[in-house]
């Protein structure tokens, strides 16, 4: 859970966190923010003074789910600009805008850590790539291995998951959402270190391997997660072959794919990634 903070302090509709000065020296403080404000993503250019439109969907939620209005106060992020304070305007019939009041955090820098995966189906898909943004993924890349059993991959929808994820956990560095690319594409086309679970590998202890790399925090990490079949023997084969692979196994129980993915963010994001002060 991490440092407990000192007691927060309000100032206006936004909680201040206040860190103990000591805690600083030992631990990141979690960033101040307020997880019961209205947060909506735009895409569009944000600084003080501007209005920006928001789409029939995002009116409608906004007027008739939360049954907010003018001068209502949201929160505004666009990937880029950082997070910002807004005031709600009515721009017509079943029509939302609003404007741009006040920064209240700056943007934070992109993570490094892409997310590779065979595909799954529907719903599962859509938990997986959730958890994959509020975990830290910076790209999330599909992966048609031998054994992936969907063919073809709704990119609008995953898109629109990790809006929803951002948006729901304060999240400003909105990953990307690449295009569906062969396995031997893949392999190719990334230089980074690559982390892959597999399910033949003998259980061994999965932070001593990823710490045995001798890879420091902050490394550009790419994690691949399998389809359900597992690996095929040359797809396997393929991946011992690179000079920079860990091969590690999730412990003694059989995972299906989405609780996998989850599992070795978090232990990815322990040992080389964002949990971990950077050197």
């Amino acid at each position: 859970m991490g440092i407990r903070p000192e007691k927060p302090r309000e100032e206006g509709p936004y909680r201040v966190n206040q860190c103990r000065l000591a805690d600083f020296a030992r631990a990141n403080c979690m960033p101040d923010y307020d997880f019961r404000a209205t947060r909506i993503y735009v895409d569009a250019p944000l600084d003080i003074g501007r209005e920006v439109s928001f789409d029939r969907d995002q009116a409608n939620h906004l007027i008739n789910v939360l049954r907010l209005g003018p001068g209502d106060a949201v929160l505004l992020f666009n990937g880029r600009d950082g997070e910002w304070r807004g005031s709600l305007a009515s721009a017509g019939k079943r029509k939302l805008s609003a404007t741009v009041l006040a920064r209240t955090r700056a943007q934070t820098p992109e993570g490094n850590l892409h997310f590779l995966f065979a595909p799954l189906k529907h719903a599962r898909l859509d938990y997986m790539v959730q958890k994959a943004v509020e975990m830290g993924a910076s790209r999330l890349q599909p992966v048609m291995t031998r054994h992936t059993q969907v063919a073809r991959i709704n990119l609008d929808r995953m898109r629109a998951n990790v809006i929803e994820a951002a948006q729901q956990c304060g999240v400003l560095a909105v990953p990307e959402v690449a295009g569906p690319r062969a396995f031997g594409e893949v392999m190719a086309g990334t230089d980074r270190l690559l982390v892959f679970c597999d399910e033949n590998a003998e259980v061994k202890d999965p932070v001593a391997a990823l710490t045995g790399t001798g890879a420091r925090p902050g490394t550009p990490v790419a994690l691949l997660i399998g389809p359900e079949g597992g690996f095929a023997e040359d797809e396997r084969a393929a991946l011992l072959k690179r000079p920079e692979v860990v091969r590690i196994a999730l412990g003694p129980r059989i995972l299906r794919a989405d609780t996998a993915a989850v599992a070795a963010l978090a232990l990815v994001q322990a040992v080389l990634g964002d949990w971990r002060p950077s050197a």
